[in-house]
């Protein structure tokens, strides 16, 4: 017999899918997993942060190696925006998993809210695809390389405080930073799995993972991540980011109030 309705069961499969394809098409879908589990289940703030990396950890394998075995992350600047953006994302990962267990359930309504609000404007608004950079950052020079190495540890700390994926904030400050798109996806992914594995082990370590969440919401994504994969190489994602930014924008909206 399941724990939950079985409604919600199939509602959760669904939006964890649908979160599995944005993350490899656009880098903002992990997100979805994260307010569903708030909206819809009486897990705690830590909880819902904590199994929702779990889900991130599988879906940034499963992109790693797609963007792995379509190029991206295969020429010098791919790996070496990887190695930079994970190692430093690392720290910050935990920091904000230690900070998550001083956060009350509607402060954390708040961030995650606005973190929402801000990442649905920028998709609507900016259409990530089409953004065009605020300034050229080369990786291969040293002020290229410590100038990445904040953005790491700002998404890391800001992904593991809220339980929201790397590659949602990583995708348009890389394309900003004048990162090609799918390169940024291809590093955005393996960022995720630093990030995510480091906050979730702090969360472990709270007892704060739910394994029947954890489960129900990784397989979908999973097959999601491997459809946004292939989507993102044959579709244009301007379409999917619009759609996605007039979701995002009243959900934000509502965890507000």
């Amino acid at each position: 017999m399941l724990p939950i309705p079985l409604e919600l069961f199939c509602l959760l499969i669904v939006i964890s899918l649908v979160a599995g394809i944005g993350c490899t098409t656009t880098g903002a879908g992990g997100i979805l997993v994260t307010i569903s589990l708030y909206v819809f289940t009486s897990l705690s703030s830590a909880e819902i942060a904590g199994t929702a990396h779990i889900v991130f950890i599988a879906v940034g394998i499963v992109g790693a190696i797609g963007f792995t075995r379509s190029g991206e992350l295969l020429g010098t600047d791919g790996r070496a925006l990887a190695a930079i953006l994970s190692g430093t994302s690392i720290l910050g990962a935990l920091t904000g998993a230690y900070v998550n267990a001083y956060i009350s359930h509607q402060l954390f309504s708040i961030l995650l809210g606005t973190l929402t609000v801000i990442i649905g404007s920028v998709l609507f608004y900016g259409q990530i695809r089409d953004l065009p950079a605020v300034v050229t950052v080369d990786v291969s020079v040293t002020s290229g390389r410590l100038a990445f190495s904040g953005v790491g540890l700002f998404l890391g700390l800001t992904s593991g405080i809220v339980g929201i994926g790397g590659p949602i904030l990583a995708v348009p400050v890389l394309v900003t930073l004048g990162v090609p798109l799918l390169l940024s996806l291809g590093v955005a992914q393996v960022q995720a799995i630093f990030i995510s594995g480091f906050a979730a082990s702090g969360y472990v370590l709270q007892d704060a993972i739910s394994p029947f969440f954890a489960t129900l919401t990784t397989v979908p994504a999973i097959i999601g991540a491997v459809s946004g994969w292939v989507l993102a190489h044959h579709v244009d994602p301007d379409h999917l980011e619009l759609v996605l930014s007039i979701v995002l924008l009243p959900l934000g909206l509502y965890l507000l109030t």
